[in-house]
């Protein structure tokens, strides 16, 4: 049984089908058929079944495809093998992050990789549906991900390193009524005590416009869960992604948001007040392929990750006085 075979199998149950799964291996999609139809072949069995006009595995080209990741493990754990004996393993490992997971950790990343000899990181950003987030590990090395607080995890597919749990304020102009609340934003607060006694109250918040991301998005989940604790749909007037844009039209007047506090605590266009009531944060963590997590290099870029991480939430402490 062919090996990259295998692996074209797995990518069409990932991916959901044969064309998805061409894109992610650089094959053309009559190369992905071939491949498997030469599995079907060998172990006599139908893989995969005709729904509509894609196809699925079948329950024989499912336990085929969860067979590959052992063989792929396999095959990484045989490489780092004679990768230990180098002096210094490296490669190159891809890096994808969803765009303000991109800004707040990806410069610092690069900074640190300089100081990792014959390691090279390539980025991308990549943000997509919360479901969406392990197929990309089908094409990437590492997946920075995010998930809101209590959401289920990422499934048995993939490696999980939790980097950081990242609080989501509500974000206002920083002439609006309510901002007048605190003088100062909650940028340096690193803990959920800070937000029960000083937070903003989700029914405060009921009359407002908010700049919301769309469904389908870990955002979304802590703006419904306002607006469970209010008692009244949060009135969304505008479905933006991007933070940066969503900063702007909150800096301008058009809305209120919720807005990551490591990434916009600084940000002078808005001021940042932290939910009472509601545990609003999203966890951020990094995917990667069980197979890809035995190659040394990825585990290198991991741990560097994991040090920026930790880096950022760790509260800074005051200068010792002089004298």
């Amino acid at each position: 049984m062919d090996a990259r075979a295998l692996q074209t199998l797995r990518a069409v149950g990932t991916q959901g089908g044969v064309t998805a799964a061409a894109r992610v291996l650089h094959l053309t999609p009559s190369a992905v058929s071939q491949q498997v139809h030469q599995l079907e072949r060998a172990v006599g069995v139908p893989l995969t079944e005709r729904v509509g006009r894609g196809v699925r595995l079948t329950a024989a080209g499912t336990a085929l495809s969860e067979a590959a990741v052992d063989v792929a493990v396999a095959l990484e754990r045989a490489g780092a093998a004679v990768d230990r004996l180098r002096e210094r393993p490296g490669g190159t490992v891809r890096v994808s992050a969803f765009a303000s997971g991109a800004q707040l950790l990806l410069p610092g990343l690069l900074e640190r990789v300089r100081a990792l000899p014959d390691v090279r990181v390539e980025c991308s950003d990549d943000d997509v549906p919360q479901a969406q987030f392990v197929a990309l590990t089908d094409e990437i090395d590492v997946v920075v991900a995010h998930r809101p607080d209590g959401s289920p995890g990422w499934g048995g597919g993939v490696v999980v390193r939790h980097l950081l749990r990242e609080p989501l304020d509500v974000a206002l102009a920083p002439d609006h009524p309510l901002a007048a609340r605190r003088s100062d934003g909650p940028s340096n607060e690193h803990d959920d005590e800070y937000s029960n006694a000083h937070g903003i109250e989700p029914r405060d918040l009921v009359d407002e416009d908010w700049v919301a991301v769309r469904a389908g998005f870990p955002v979304a989940h802590v703006l419904a869960a306002i607006g469970a604790r209010a008692g009244a749909e949060p009135r969304v007037r505008h479905r933006i992604n991007d933070f940066h844009v969503a900063a702007a039209l909150v800096g301008a007047g058009h809305g209120i948001s919720l807005l990551p506090r490591y990434t916009f605590g600084a940000d002078p266009r808005v001021r940042l007040l932290p939910l009472a009531g509601v545990r609003a944060g999203r966890l951020v963590e990094a995917l990667v392929r069980r197979d890809k997590a035995e190659r040394l290099v990825v585990q290198r870029v991991l741990a560097e990750l994991e040090a920026l991480a930790a880096q950022i939430t760790t509260p800074a402490r005051p200068a010792p006085a002089e004298g």
